[in-house]
């Protein structure tokens, strides 16, 4: 089974405008590669037929290879394979391990910058981000650099912050930092904290299970993850809410008695 696709979700659910999806249908807009698969075979049956052109074009662009590549990965949904098996393709051998890349990008992502921005350059990126429309911040919240991104993440739009998390730049240690922020949308934890491989990195649970504005239910399971230190630091953090306190607490107590 494959993780959350979060942005292919608002495709999915008919959140998406028309400039979205034709945006995403060229290519323009690309998410990992099992992503932006999805979402090509999902706009084959939108309701505009620019859209669909545009969607089959792209999907017939990609050659074999990669696309048996891409079929082959554990986090490609089975209802893709399926798809490419009744047209004659179908997962290769090997997949590759670790490639995260689009398979249609008809431009190139924004480079990285060498260095962290200064104080004077995060509110001009800050200004530029809020002076585009919804289809740039888009396409800058998958294609940006890493300021663009803890900027957009925070973006009212929900479909524009899951865009982030669905950007192929993404690292483990933003995602990380993301699960420490209380001011993103709690959409945004949620995602976070229903993608397993993301969980497996400690920074992420810890992020999450102290996050006051993780939903409780999702703290409490994931704090049995966390180790003996950082429970009784949660057993005593004024920041969560009450009953994760108390059951950090509790657990601390279990604990303190078997010894």
């Amino acid at each position: 089974m494959s993780d959350p696709t979060p942005l292919l979700d608002f495709f999915k659910r008919g959140e998406a405008d028309r400039d979205a999806r034709l945006l995403a249908a060229q290519g323009g807009l690309a998410p990992r590669a099992h992503e932006q698969l999805a979402l090509l075979v999902h706009l084959l049956d939108d309701t505009d037929p620019e859209v669909r052109s545009a969607a089959d074009a792209s999907l017939k662009s990609i050659p074999t290879e990669a696309l048996s590549a891409t079929l082959a990965r554990g986090d490609t949904a089975d209802s893709v394979r399926e798809y490419f098996a009744e047209r004659g393709v179908f997962p290769s051998a090997a997949p590759p391990e670790g490639n995260e890349d689009p398979l249609v990008d008809p431009e190139p992502p924004i480079p990285e910058t060498a260095a962290p921005l200064d104080e004077e350059a995060r509110e001009s990126l800050t200004q530029q981000l809020a002076k585009m429309n919804f289809t740039q911040r888009l396409r800058a919240a998958v294609k940006g650099t890493r300021e663009m991104r803890a900027v957009l993440i925070r973006d009212p739009n929900k479909m524009i912050s899951a865009s982030v998390l669905s950007s192929p730049k993404l690292t483990e240690s933003e995602v990380a930092g993301f699960a420490r922020m209380a001011n993103v949308g709690e959409d945004v934890l949620r995602i976070i904290g229903k993608n397993r491989g993301w969980l497996k990195n400690y920074g992420v649970v810890v992020g999450l299970t102290k996050n006051p504005k993780t939903p409780l239910a999702m703290s409490l399971n994931l704090m049995n993850r966390l180790n003996d230190r950082d429970v009784t630091m949660l057993s005593i953090d004024r920041n969560v809410p009450e009953p994760l306190r108390v059951a950090a607490r509790k657990k601390v107590v279990a604990a303190t008695s078997k010894r």
